[in-house]
């Protein structure tokens, strides 16, 4: 793997800036009690020792001549185990106490939890025989509170451990959000703030530095991540990745997967990864063990090695290495989705689905001004069956807004409900155009034959429509001019599809998969002019009979699966 020199510096730091709205915004965060705002997710004490034991922040270590980064320490979860692992490292040699007054550097915006953790520390100190002076003294040069993104660092550190903060946009204010996006340059998209706390962290390790966290894992295969794989792919090596979505890591309920990385600033190598499901100090002490092998045991399954993992900005591909292989293999010989005339989109989203959707029948516009729609409970059942849904259309085929004096019933209609469709941020953001929806509408695509993919599912579903209705937002739809939809209809189906889904997408509570168009469209496929006549014709049937076997038996000719490569599938083909 060849690494290219970044085009800023890494320790370039510009510590706090003097702007009085940002100085107003981060004073106002510091005192907010809202835990949405906070992004305060507290770890169990097991996986804190697990994470540390993982990056090698052991006893057995000279601590005290190390440096020790944590961004957001909040109740101490990690904190204090760490000072608890630096002062049995330090008793060790008998070192001195100017050995450990750069021992440890951490960072905590809210003012009220760093004053709680602050007094927890200090009475730790006190019972492990420091003065109350000796205590505070050492206080003041490990702990700082100010926000991690902007406050000042000096020099590098040996280790980054924690749990960064997971506070979405939204929840930013505007002028740290703008300060934010001027100074880091993976805050790209909608990233969330652990991004930017993982690239700064990444910023000041140093040489042979490991950085271990635990965080929601959606960046190492969304689309906002994609700036962030690509930093962390130029100049560090992804040592350990540990897969947590099966165990409760956090104190209490999240939405997100937690996945651990381990990340170091060295000479890149394979990465090893582990799926843990228990997290009871005996199962992690074992899990540490194995992971941490100098050769991998044939036997355990527990833990496995890929060489490649990263690739740019690329998703992390994180399956078994038979599975990586046969995905490899078919992004090289096969062109992807879009590439042979097909193309993959969403349904519509209003802003506002009470006011422009309704019985068909019922909403009072003129016979022009809606559309049938489709909507994810129409095709639980793997066919259209449609519950008379319409949608309301303000757009004309050429794209701009119909003239409400020219429908005045469509205009009546909208005005009654003017406060409710006003009140949206699409609105707001452009007043004159104050009654289109959030998506554009494109009637034609109404009487398109399409395939209808909802966003989460355990397995694929996908079903076809004829060409008599409009996709709902909760639907990605696939048309085509080139290739026939039901063929399309059973490779979508198929274990191939899944594969591709699985490999690519961000996993949901309950093993569900996100079926969205970013992970649709790297579905590789041949042209249709390259598929056998007969093949054609197995697909087709394959589908109509919603027989996934069949479609499965088809897909596996299609792509010339081998025998050793439908092993990887976890099947025989039948």
């Amino acid at each position: 793997m060849v690494h290219r020199q970044l085009s800023f510096d890494l320790y370039q730091d510009l510590g706090t800036p003097s702007s009085p709205e940002i100085s107003a915004a981060t004073e106002n965060l510091s005192k907010s009690t809202g835990a949405e705002s906070l992004g305060a997710i507290f770890t169990r004490p097991e996986v804190v020792d697990f994470i540390l034991d993982l990056a090698g922040y052991t006893e057995d270590k000279a601590l005290h001549k190390k440096r020790l980064l944590e961004p957001s320490f909040g109740a101490g979860d990690f904190l204090v185990p760490i000072v608890k692992r630096l002062l049995s490292a330090w008793r060790e040699v008998e070192g001195t106490l100017d050995d450990l007054t750069n021992a440890i550097y951490a960072v905590e915006l809210h003012r009220e939890t760093y004053e709680k953790t602050h007094a927890i520390v200090l009475d730790f100190l006190q019972q492990e025989g420091f003065s109350a002076k000796t205590a505070n003294a050492l206080l003041k040069c490990w702990l700082l509170q100010g926000d991690f993104l902007l406050v000042p660092l000096k020099g590098e550190f040996d280790f980054v451990i924690g749990n960064p903060p997971y506070v979405r946009q939204e929840m930013i204010p505007i002028p740290l959000l703008t300060e934010y996006r001027s100074r880091y340059q993976t805050m790209y998209d909608r990233a969330d703030l652990y991004i930017p706390f993982i690239e700064r962290s990444l910023s000041h390790l140093a040489p042979m530095g490991t950085l271990g966290f635990i965080c929601a894992d959606r960046w190492i295969k969304n689309r906002y991540g994609g700036p962030l794989r690509n930093f962390v792919f130029e100049q560090f090596y992804l040592k350990i990745y540990v897969d947590m979505a099966s165990t409760s890591a956090f104190q209490s309920e999240v939405s997100a997967y937690p996945g651990i990385t381990i990340i170091s600033r060295e000479a890149p190598g394979a990465t090893r990864i582990a799926h843990c499901r228990d997290i009871s100090r005996a199962t992690l002490g074992v899990l540490v063990e194995a992971i941490q092998a100098r050769t991998l045991s044939k036997e355990s399954g527990t833990v496995r090695e890929l060489a490649q993992v990263m690739n740019g900005a690329e998703p992390w591909l994180l399956g078994s290495s038979d599975q990586m292989a046969l995905i490899r293999r078919l992004e090289k010989q096969f062109p992807k989705l879009e590439e042979v005339g097909c193309k993959v989109g969403i349904g519509v989203a209003t802003g506002a689905d009470k006011v422009f959707i309704g019985d068909y029948e019922a909403l009072d516009v003129e016979l022009d001004r809606k559309l049938p729609l489709v909507m994810t409970k129409d095709i639980i059942s793997g066919e259209v069956k449609w519950r008379g849904q319409g949608v309301i259309n303000p757009f004309l085929e050429s794209g701009s807004l119909v003239n409400l004096l020219d429908y005045p019933r469509l205009g009546r209609y909208l005005n009654t409900q003017r406060e409710v469709i006003a009140s949206r941020h699409c609105a707001k953001k452009n007043p004159v155009n104050w009654y289109r929806t959030i998506d554009r509408i494109t009637p034609s695509l109404a009487s398109k034959p399409k395939l209808l993919i909802p966003d989460i599912k355990g397995e694929s579903h996908i079903v076809f429509e004829e060409g008599k209705l409009y996709p709902h937002h909760n639907l990605y739809y696939v048309i085509s001019n080139h290739w026939d939809l039901r063929a399309l209809q059973a490779v979508l189906l198929s274990t191939i599809t899944r594969l591709f889904v699985a490999t690519y997408s961000t996993k949901m509570r309950g093993g569900f998969l996100r079926f969205q168009a970013q992970y649709l469209r790297r579905i590789r496929i041949p042209y249709w002019s390259d598929v056998p006549e007969m093949l054609r014709t197995e697909l087709a049937d394959a589908a109509i009979k919603r027989d996934i076997r069949l479609c499965n038996c088809a897909v596996l000719k299609l792509y010339g699966v081998s025998q050793e490569e439908l092993s990887a599938l976890g099947g025989n083909g039948d």
